[in-house]
């Protein structure tokens, strides 16, 4: 097969809102290869990454995306490694390379397991793929009472364990913190698994995180996620030893796998979390899943959108039996329920699992994505570069 068109949709919200809610806008990703075509999504905001993918060249490793991605001979899984590998040289200096790369990613492992009639799963070496424990991932309220409701909310509906985050956490006291935690602790019951995400809002403040240590503690929190900026190793290292039976938990921030490994191999996470859709896609993913699992830190999937990149999120360590906790978007916008005509439910037992179905097993809602459609022309010089496609 050749790589015949690889085309970007920007979608949104009518209004987007200054929340740390990313399923109000989205980029999704289409593939063709003959007659088999392959759906992606980029975690990324929509325009740069449409801009890297066709953007005029800079210098030999400046390139657009779609330079080492349209043409390409894509013959079996071999190819995609390749042609994540071309991207990445020739667009080295193009930032949001590896956010586009993403979807782009996704794109072909779909497109692949529909041509060979095979799950994503079964293409990256399992066998047989394992229930997940879905956390029910969601925003702190406002004040203490609205988070004691969503907790109390999310099991009522079934969910063992919920993780917190965001919303005013990190922004106030240390008492007003502690009030939050334990809300979480009280909505959630005393058995529920409780996790909670900073967001990064000390940066790299290690004297405001050890002040939270104890209120954590308390709350018998599993992990704290992203008390620190990604890259403050010396940081999350030094926090983990204050931390106890609170383990730290990271890594969505990684563009790459060379930065997930610095995350794992020094930042004492017990715990790395990875969005396939910033990563540089499923291909990745799975390298940080297998490096992970050798250096006994347990995988977890990032996602937060549509039901689309869960699938994508879930193929790295579908097969892993042990690293069962796995997120699970319960406050999405419509534009992330609609993006998709199925959805990756709960059983009986209230767990998850990858689709057992060719490529991804999702499959796209095009009627219900049209009203989100955003109309985008890029022109430069007065030549027309980019311009929204026909969405079908």
């Amino acid at each position: 097969m050749k790589i015949e068109s690889v085309d970007f949709f920007y979608l949104s919200m009518p209004e987007v809102l200054n929340i740390g809610d990313g399923s109000q806008d989205a980029l999704l990703v289409r593939i063709q290869a003959g007659e088999t075509v392959g759906w992606g999504e980029c975690e990324a905001a929509p325009l740069p990454s449409i801009a890297s993918l066709i953007c005029p060249m800079s210098h030999s490793a400046c390139k657009p995306v779609q330079a080492s991605v349209l043409g390409q001979r894509l013959d079996g899984i071999e190819d995609i490694t390749r042609i994540g590998n071309l991207v990445r040289a020739e667009s080295l200096d193009l930032l949001q390379a590896d956010h586009t790369l993403s979807g782009i990613d996704m794109a072909l492992w779909d497109l692949m397991g529909k041509k060979l009639n095979e799950p994503v799963y079964k293409l990256l070496g399992y066998t047989k793929i394992y229930p997940k424990t879905p956390y029910a991932s969601m925003l702190f309220g406002d004040t203490p009472q609205e988070t004691l409701e969503k907790g109390r909310g999310a099991r009522a509906k079934g969910y063992r364990a919920a993780k917190f985050g965001w919303g005013p956490i990190g922004q106030g006291s240390v008492k007003a913190d502690e009030d939050q935690f334990m809300a979480a602790r009280e909505g959630l019951g005393d058995d529920g698994i409780l996790l909670i995400d900073i967001g990064t809002v000390w940066n790299d403040n290690l004297e405001a995180a050890s002040q939270r240590v104890k209120g954590l503690q308390a709350c018998r929190a599993t992990w704290l996620e992203e008390p620190f900026v990604s890259g403050a190793l010396k940081e999350y290292h030094a926090l983990a030893q204050l931390c106890g039976d609170v383990k730290l938990a990271g890594g969505e921030g990684s563009h790459n796998f060379h930065m997930a490994q610095h995350m794992i191999d020094y930042a004492g996470l017990g715990y790395v979390q990875i969005d396939a859709g910033r990563i540089g896609g499923i291909s990745v993913a799975k390298q940080v899943a297998d490096y992970a699992q050798a250096h006994q830190v347990t995988y977890v999937n990032h996602t937060f959108t549509s039901h689309l990149a869960l699938s994508a999120s879930l193929q790295p360590f579908a097969g892993l039996q042990d690293d069962v906790i796995c997120e699970y978007p319960v406050e999405p916008k419509s534009l992330a329920i609609d993006m998709t005509a199925n959805h990756i439910v709960r059983d009986a037992n209230g767990q998850v699992q990858a689709p057992d179905a060719p490529g991804l097993g999702m499959t796209l809602n095009f009627s219900g994505l049209q009203p989100y459609l955003v109309d985008v022309e890029i022109r430069v010089q007065g030549k027309l570069l980019y311009q929204t496609p026909t969405l079908a």
